[in-house]
Formats: structure tokens, C-alpha cells, sequence
């Protein structure tokens, strides 16, 4: 199986590209950093490749599909796993929105892109996956839940609401490729120890290996697993 993971070089992403890897399966690590996308996928093992793939740039998307399509001739899984948070703590009322546009670009149009791309390729699998990696803060059910921890976080105008298109957008993928060996599914992985995470200032127990799990579960689904859902450790999350 040939498995692309976007934003691997760490934390989630990486811990996707392990998993895979260590399942027996070739995996393009893939970045804006080729040099460090190569450190990490020497690290992981014979198995792993790195690739230069920046989401929000459409000359290296379409570079790494046709490097993919000429090296491999298909691609079993992708995974759209980059993303950036922007500036935290910032109320909606007073978001830049060259901020907010920013994170659109990268977690909403970046997904986009790199999915038009490679979507050829994936339909030359007979069972291809695309997994996107969000979140439970795209949850409308659970951020509007006064019974849900969430509900309690500060208001934002960029990472949730982005996180929340991106939820949309996985289901319409999934609506566009019924009739077709492909599954289309969105991740929660969690709140885990990442660089990611680390600036919240708050002490978290989850690994990234921990989190990564449900992605490599969504992204090895049988041929009659689900689509067009959120799922986290526990089953699927409310939209």
C-alpha cells in the first residue's frame, strides 16, 4: 500500500507515518522541509520517503502528484494531516483577518488542494482512503453543548470554524465519490503532547502515537467501513 501523509515530519503526522510504516506499508513523508522530511523518514525505516509538499503552494502539490504518479502509479491513502492553529486566545472580534485567512488556507484550501490532486491517482487503488485530520473542536454539537467540556473554551474565528469546514468538506468528498472504491473519512485525534498543543500551557497525557491511532484505523478500513463521518477512539463524534 502507498500511503501519502501530509505534515509528517512531526508530532501527529509523523507518529501516522510510523504506524503505517510499521504496518508494512510505503509511506511518502511529506513537508514544507525536505531536509527534515528526510531526517524523519530515515528514522522511520526503509519504508518511508520523504517528499517536499507544501499545502499551500499548487506548483509542489501537483510536483509530488506527478513524482507519486511516476514513481508508484497510484496512491492507496492520503492523508491530510497539516495544519496550523494561528493566533490563539484571540477573540472573533478582534481577529486580523489576514489570521484567519491564513489558517483557511492551510486547513481548509490546503485539504483541497492536495485532494484534486492526488485524487487520480486514488482512484487507480482498488481501495482507496483519504483520511482528514481535525478535530473536536469542529464539533457544532459539542462546542454548543453547555454539558461539554468544549463549550467552555474561548471563542475563536479561525482554528474551530476551520476545523468545522473541514468536517463539511469531508462529507462532501464522501458524497462526490460514492459508487467508487474510495472512503472518505475525518479524525479526531485528541488533545495530545505535540508542539502543536504545547503553547496551550496545559499539561496533556495523550501521546501522538495515541492520537494518530484513529487516523491509521480510518485509513486501513475495510471495504465496507463508513464514510462521510468524524470519528475519534471512542466511534463517531456529532457533527
Amino acid at each position: 500500500m502507498i500511503a501519502l501523509v501530509t505534515g509528517a515530519n512531526r508530532g501527529i503526522g509523523r507518529a501516522i507515518a510510523e504506524q503505517l510504516a510499521a504496518s508494512g506499508n510505503t509511506v511518502l513523508v511529506s513537508g514544507r522541509d525536505l531536509a527534515r522530511c528526510a531526517e524523519v523518514a530515515a528514522e522511520i525505516g526503509p519504508r518511508a520517503h520523504p517528499l517536499a509538499l507544501d499545502v499551500t503552494g499548487q506548483s509542489t502539490v501537483d510536483a509530488a502528484a506527478d513524482l507519486i504518479g511516476r514513481r508508484f502509479g497510484h496512491l492507496d491513502v492520503l492523508v491530510n494531516n497539516a495544519g496550523i492553529s494561528g493566533r490563539l486566545g484571540v477573540l472573533p472580534s478582534g481577529a486580523a483577518l489576514a489570521d484567519v485567512a491564513a489558517v483557511f488556507d492551510t486547513n481548509v484550501l490546503g485539504v483541497i488542494r492536495v485532494t484534486n490532486a492526488m485524487l487520480p491517482l486514488l482512484l487507480r487503488s482498488p481501495a482507496g482512503r483519504i483520511v482528514n485530520v481535525s478535530s473536536g473542536v469542529g464539533s457544532l454539537t459539542r462546542m454548543s453543548d453547555p454539558a461539554d467540556y468544549l463549550a467552555g473554551m474561548p471563542a475563536m474565528a479561525s482554528y474551530p470554524p476551520a476545523k468545522s469546514a473541514l468536517n463539511s468538506l469531508t462529507i462532501q468528498y464522501a458524497k462526490e465519490l460514492r459508487g467508487t472504491a474510495i472512503l472518505v473519512n475525518a479524525a479526531d485525534p485528541g488533545l495530545c503532547d505535540t508542539d502543536f498543543t504545547r503553547p496551550l500551557g496545559r499539561p496533556v497525557d495523550r501521546t501522538a502515537a495515541q492520537g494518530a491511532a484513529i487516523a491509521v484505523h480510518l485509513a486501513t478500513l475495510p471495504a465496507d467501513g463508513p464514510t462521510g463521518t468524524l470519528s475519534n477512539d471512542d466511534g463517531p463524534v456529532p457533527w
